[in-house]
């Protein structure tokens, strides 16, 4: 592959901002330059520098006046979901049996699973996203479809071929032994093959049997290092129904810990209504809380007690998500817009590096992928977005009067969406619409 030297403006988060004044938790250069080999960031800094530093046969592209960031990354998304966005429904349960649980019966058929699949790469991508934590459906083909076309376009993702066996149609029922037995075929199969990560995915307590839920607690022992993903807490009637089917547990989130489940690097969707019981253990255990904007607000769950989690004295540690189909889009930009709103209605404020923040480095680190995505260092995969905050002519219009990076920011979070990303970069590489 030859190298590839990018100059661009250049923005990359060190830590998580304490305030939109704080510019030491990040790395900002004007004339900046990045230069790629091999599917990964060799060198970054000022224009000027890395091209002393570059090979004779590198290829330059300049980006100016557009911003150039670490990859966008989604922590909750479910793939079979493309065909119910935008479904009208009164709330949570009513939308899964009215829309979802029909549709995702459609891919035990592996040319659907496929299909979609490209499709939800494309959107992914078109969006500036890069890296995801997606729920397949019951189906392994859906997983198969899944992991193939990331591997075909070179992207890290997390996924996961769901569990459940009870609450659902007969479409979408496993069984405890055949959920088991085909996540393990998944994992064996993708796992580590290409920049794929196999998720444990119990759908949630609701649609799994106790006997399924031990099923997904062998998997956790046998795979300690694999993320877990799941629901919880995101609707009250949904909170009530589970602690019926599970009334030895001391609440929800208890139920995922009798199993072995509630730890580091599990991912739990949503997390609107902790109790503080709760949001103790989570806290104990290094569990990750998904907020997902903009599905909250469409189905009328609730609002993610975002301030609340961050300045407990156990603080819960966080992540932010598009959540589609629940979520009404794909962009992590939209995304951060409604999360801005929601801190507002509880009286709250989060400003636009907070929110650059989360879509990057802070949702690596809770992904536990700190290491290789959601920065510019150097040694780390080369997955960046480039974005223009005059892409649109209202936002053109008040870039005339932008004079801070933060109020560019905040502009690109208010305003922006996918025709704000003129880039997007896969190891390096331009993604293509397949």
């Amino acid at each position: 592959m030859t190298p590839l030297l990018i100059r661009a403006r250049l923005l990359s988060f060190k830590r998580a901002p304490q305030s939109i004044d704080d510019s030491a938790s990040y790395f900002y250069e004007d004339d900046g330059g990045l230069l790629i080999e091999d599917g990964l960031i060799s060198a970054c800094g000022t224009f000027a520098d890395i091209k002393a530093r570059a090979p004779a046969d590198c290829t330059e592209i300049d980006h100016r006046p557009h911003l150039v960031m670490p990859g966008l990354i989604d922590a909750h998304v479910h793939f079979p979901q493309m065909q119910v966005i935008a479904s009208y429904a009164a709330n949570l349960l009513e939308w899964l049996n009215t829309y979802t649980f029909p549709e995702e019966c459609r891919f035990v058929e592996s040319a659907h699973a496929a299909r979609i699949a490209t499709h939800f790469f494309d959107e992914l991508l078109r969006n500036g996203t890069t890296t995801a934590a997606a729920y397949c459906s019951v189906h392994k083909a859906s997983a198969d479809a899944f992991f193939a076309e990331s591997l075909k376009r070179g992207t890290c993702m997390i996924a996961g071929k769901v569990m459940m066996d009870r609450n659902a149609p007969q479409g979408l029922l496993d069984t405890p032994q055949m959920g088991y037995d085909e996540t393990r075929a998944v994992i064996e199969q993708w796992h580590g093959k290409g920049r794929n990560h196999v998720a444990i995915t119990p759908r949630f307590a609701i649609t799994s049997t106790p006997e399924q839920m031990e099923a997904a607690a062998t998997l956790a022992r046998e795979y300690p290092n694999l993320h877990i993903q799941t629901h919880l807490s995101e609707n009250l009637d949904e909170i009530t129904y589970t602690c019926e089917l599970y009334p030895d547990a001391k609440d929800y989130t208890d139920v995922y810990a009798r199993y072995g489940l509630l730890r580091e690097k599990a991912l739990f969707g949503h997390a609107i209504h902790l109790s503080d019981r709760e949001a103790d253990a989570m806290s104990d255990a290094g569990a990750i809380a998904v907020h997902c904007p903009t599905s909250n607000l469409f189905l009328g769950s609730g609002l993610f007690p975002m301030r609340k989690f961050q300045n407990r004295e156990k603080p819960v540690r966080m992540a932010v998500a598009s959540d589609v189909g629940g979520g009404s889009s794909y962009s992590m930009l939209k995304t951060m817009d409604e999360a801005y709103k929601i801190q507002q209605l509880l009286g709250e404020r989060l400003n636009p590096l907070e929110s650059f923040h989360m879509m990057t480095l802070g949702n690596a680190e809770a992904l536990s992928l700190q290491d290789r995505i959601g920065t510019l260092e150097p040694g780390t995969d080369a997955d960046l977005v480039v974005l223009n905050a005059a892409s649109t002519p209202a936002m053109a219009l008040r870039m005339e009067t932008v004079t801070t990076l933060a109020e560019e920011l905040f502009l690109l979070q208010t305003l922006g969406d996918d025709r704000a990303v003129v880039e997007t970069y896969v190891a390096g590489t331009a993604s293509k619409p397949m």
